[in-house]
């Protein structure tokens, strides 16, 4: 059975409560050290292609495309993602972004997935 599995900026404090932190963004959030991120792991391979990311530019109006899009590529990674969500049966799982936008973003589309198989 899955613990929680949730969604936090990277700009927000570390906290015990958070559990396995995980960054899932390609590019390191800017400003934030790595001693203050205090990560678990740095997964990259999760994260949305660059020309995804860069085609998305965190506009409102593409997030439903995004989301699709991201969604499929998600469909050609699934090693990674039951190995997330193991992680995610033995402890909380703390999937961190640095998306200004708390409900636009990748870590939600992310969520959902591991959380509902679709």
């Amino acid at each position: 059975m899955t613990k929680t599995i949730s969604t936090k900026r990277i700009y927000e404090k570390a906290n015990t409560n958070d559990g396995y932190r995980m960054l899932i963004d390609r590019l390191w959030p800017r400003g934030v050290s790595k001693e203050d991120a205090k990560l678990d792991e740095w997964n990259k391979d999760i994260a949305p292609s660059s020309d995804l990311r860069k085609w998305f530019d965190h506009k409102e109006e593409r997030f439903d495309e995004f989301a699709k899009r991201y969604k499929n590529e998600l469909n050609q990674q699934t090693d990674e993602l039951e190995r997330l969500k193991k992680i995610a049966t033995k402890e909380k799982l703390c999937l961190l972004y640095g998306a200004k936008n708390e409900k636009i973003n990748h870590a939600v589309i992310l969520q959902q997935v591991l959380i509902t198989n679709k």
